[in-house]
Order: C-alpha cells, then structure tokens, then sequence
C-alpha cells in the first residue's frame, strides 16, 4: 500500500513538473528554451523518481525485516507452548498409569480382604455353634436355663455391689462427721480474723460545739422562739444547759439529729439566727444531705468493687450511714457483712463478688422511703427485685432471716455473716433498738389520725408533739385529738413512766414584697 502512494505521488510531482516546463515554454518564446527546460525537468524528474523509488524499496525492506522478526518470535512462542502441551501430556499419562496400578492394587487387596472377611464369618458361625452346644451341655448339667443362670449371676453381683456402697458410704460419712465441724470452724475463724472489726455502736444524742457560751443565748432567742423553731423543723430536741461550750441534740433518728447539728453549724457561722432564716438553711441542709446520702453510697459501692447497681439502691445503701440497728451503724454492718461473705465464699469455692453484693445489700429492707408492715429482709428482696438484681442475690436478701426458703448456697453464706458481724463483742445494744422501736411506734399512732402533719417523739419518747394542719382541724379538734392519741397509746404500748401529748396548731401567712 505504501509503494503504490509513493508512486502515485511520484507520478504527480511528475506531471505538475512537466505542466510548468510547458507553461514556462509558452510564455518564454523560444523553442531552445523549451527544450533546454523539457530536459532539464525530464532529468529532474528522473532522478526524483529514482530516489522516490529507493526510498519506497528501503521501506519496503524495513517492513519486511519487522515482519520477519514478529514471525520469528510468533513461532517462538508457539514452540514453547507446545513444548509445554508435550510435557504437560506426558505428566498426564504418568499419573493416569499410576492411578491403573494403584486401582490394580486396591482390587487385589479387596479381593483378600473378601477372603479373609468370609473365613471369619465361617469362623464366627463355628464358635457359636459351639458356644451353643456348650450352652446346652451346661443347661443339662445344672438343670439351669441360661436366662435364669444370668438373672441368678446379676442378682449376685447387685448384692455384692450394694454391700460394697453402702460400706464406702459409711466410711465417707463418718470421715466427713469427723473433718465437716472442723472445717467449718475454720473457715469461720479464717473469716473473721481476715476482718478488721471496729466498735460501730451508735447514740441517740448528737453534741454540738460552740465557740463560747454567749451563743447559746441567741440560739435561744427571745422567749425561746428560735430553739423552738429549729426543734419544730428538725424534730429533735435541744437541750442547752450548763456544759460549757455544748448543745446536746437528742433525737431517736439520725437523719433528724445529722440535719439539725449541719443546720445550727450553718446558723453560727452566718450570724443571722430567726425562725425565718432557721427554715431557710434546714430546707438547705436537708437537700445538702440527700445529696451527700447518694455520695456516700457511691463511695461505698466503689470502696467494696460493687459495680452495676441501681442508683435507687445506692441511695438506700447511703441511707445506712444515719441508721443503726440495735445501736450498731447499719452502713459498717453492711460493709462487714459484704468482706466477711466474701471471704467465706471465697473458702467454700463460690464466687465472691456475688456473696459481697449478697451481703451489702442484706438490710436495704431497714432503711425504707415509705411505711410498710413487711418485715424487713421480704421488703429488702422486693426492692432488690424491683430494680433488676439476679435470682439467687435476692433469695439471699430475703432468706437471712429465714423468712423464705433459701434456694442458693448464698443464702446461707449472707445468714452467717450478717451473724458473725451482729454477734461480735461490741457490735450491738438491744436497748437502744428496742428504744428507737418505741419512738417509731408513737410517731405511727399519731401519724394515722386525719388532718396530723408531722410527729416528732422528743425527750426520750417522754413527749409527742403532733403538729395538724390549721385548715383541716379546729382548736376543739386540738383538745380531743390529743386525748384520743393519748388513749391510744396508753392501750397500744408499754412503757415507762408518762408520755406528754402536744398538738400544734399552727396559721402561717405569707406574702412577699415585689
């Protein structure tokens, strides 16, 4: 293709050459140019083809030395890969050869197996004929079919095994009667050893300190209005007497007795003391201290590795810091019942981080945000229920005392050491409980009459005073009301002595300047 164009452009570059030596002789005039210009382009056209022509040929020769080379490298290529088919032919006929002497060796070694497989069963059909032929000289002999001969032979040997039991159950019985006291003791004195006891006993007084005597007198307040007014808030009793630089504040509840003390604090620091501002910093104080009750619930949940808990259950377990059972701080009671289970559980192979849940939650029952007639280890397994605790935790909150039946060996573990933490020298004052128990009782009676308020037991549960809304009773209400609290609780309770019944009627008005 590129030859033809080269000639084709040859032939052009000829006639246009030619046009012009004519067009040159036409106009020139002279027929001698004329020649002169015919040959000399004729010459010229000559030699342009002659190169024209070399250079078509040199291209020609190019292309076909390229071509030659691309074949040659093609037909490379091809050898190689049908060495490659050859070779890969081969490799097939070799394995197709090796799988035919293989195939070859399985038959025979089938056909042996075959054989061997027949004299067996030929061998096993003789056996049982003799087995046979045996089983029935036998039967001659001892007049015995083998059906009774086999029942009388397991009959034996159930005798024989059942003697051997139950003289290795007695062996491991007594064993374990003889190691089982042992073992438990020790276990038990391991685990109270292992935690540090403090005296945990709790009062029924709070003492204040005071700077000097001079602030007594307007603690007071003119006529006493501000001693009654912190009194009438808190629902504690004051006393101040003649103990230089102290105020007693007696009280059955600790929450009351913790109000008042952080109440009077802030009050003598302020300087500012009248029944306005002494209901101002009480409303204070009592949020202060709920707030401090949900922090140390979380202080104690972290200090003892307890995570997970229900932030409602960690303000109950706060709560324990302000109560006491039989004079015995309920929080150090829980937080020594939770190490002791524990440990125990640690000894006995169970999981201990359970048995310390198990233990700090023991008595959350005490410490209830409402009235209820359950006795406290069913209420403490309601509420554990309540918030999603396991199976097995609230069984052993509501079994300590043996008030439902224990289902899991943390039961147990959680009756133990709630035990072990109660009985320890020091622990605990039945007076004291049976004391706060009392105060809680008048201030129930009193609280199941309509139109009453507030009830405060003061003066060592010698005086009630019941506070009634001023809208609800009339002051002739007043009079009959404290006569029938009071007969009611001389029919309903023991106790000692006389108890004083004061019914507070009381009209506020209140109105703020804008």
């Amino acid at each position: 293709m590129t030859t033809t164009v080269t000639w084709i452009i040859a032939i052009i570059v000829g006639i246009v050459i030619g046009a012009l030596i004519m067009f040159l002789i036409f106009f020139a005039g002279s027929k001698s140019k004329y020649k002169t210009i015919i040959s000399e382009a004729e010459a010229e056209g000559e030699v342009i083809k002659k190169n024209k022509l070399l250079e078509v040929k040199e291209k020609f020769l190019n292309k076909k030395a390229e071509l030659e080379k691309e074949v040659a490298v093609r037909n490379q290529k091809i050898q190689q890969a049908d060495s490659r088919l050859k070779q890969r032919e081969q490799q097939l006929n070799h394995r197709q050869e090796e799988l035919q002497r293989r195939k070859a060796e399985a038959d025979a070694i089938k056909e042996n197996l075959d054989m061997q497989l027949q004299m067996v069963e030929h061998r096993k059909e003789e056996l049982e004929h003799l087995q046979q032929q045996e089983r029935v000289k036998l039967e001659a002999i001892s007049g015995l079919s083998s059906e009774q001969a086999k029942e009388r032979l397991v009959e034996s040997l159930k005798e024989e095994a059942k003697t051997d039991a139950a003289s290795y159950i007695n062996e491991i019985m007594e064993e374990a009667k003889m190691t089982a006291n042992k073992e438990a003791k020790r276990i038990v004195i391991q685990t109270i050893q292992r935690v540090a006891t403090e005296t945990a006993i709790e009062n029924s007084v709070t003492v204040f300190h005071i700077d000097n005597d001079e602030m007594k007198g307007r603690i007071i307040g003119r006529e006493g209005r501000n001693i009654r007014a912190l009194e009438a808030a808190c629902g504690v009793e004051i006393v101040v007497d003649d103990t230089p630089e102290a105020i007693v504040i007696s009280g059955f509840d600790p929450i009351r007795r913790e109000t008042a003390r952080l109440a009077l604090h802030q009050l003598v620091v302020d300087g500012r003391i009248h029944p306005a501002r002494i209901e101002e910093v009480v409303a204070k104080v009592q949020k202060q201290l709920e707030e401090e009750i949900i922090e140390t619930g979380k202080r104690t949940t972290i200090d003892l590795g307890i995570h997970g808990l229900h932030p409602d259950l960690i303000r109950l377990i706060g709560k324990m810091k302000y109560r006491s059972s039989y004079g015995q701080n309920l929080l150090q009671h829980a937080r020594e019942t939770a190490n002791l289970c524990s440990i125990m559980a640690a000894e006995l192979g169970l999981n201990p981080k359970k048995a310390k849940r198990a233990g700090l939650l023991h008595d959350i029952g005490k410490v209830p945000d409402e009235e209820t007639e359950l006795p406290h280890a069913l209420y403490g397994m309601k509420l554990a229920e309540k918030y999603k605790e396991k199976p097995d935790i609230c069984n052993a909150i509501g079994a300590h005392h043996d008030e439902v039946e224990m289902t899991t060996l943390l039961a147990p573990i959680v009756q133990v050491c709630d035990a072990i933490s109660g009985a320890r020298p020091g622990a605990r004052r039945e007076v004291v409980e049976a004391y706060i128990k009392r105060l809680n009782d008048l201030e129930n009676i009193a609280m199941s009459y309509p139109g009453v308020t507030k009830t405060y037991a003061i003066q060592a549960g010698r005086e009630l005073r019941v506070i009634v809304g001023a809208d609800k009773i009339d002051d002739a209400g007043v009079e009959s009301l404290s006569t029938e609290i009071a007969k009611k609780i001389q029919d309903e309770m023991t106790y000692p002595g006389q108890v004083k019944i004061t019914v507070i009627r009381e009209t506020r008005a209140v109105a703020v300047a804008k």
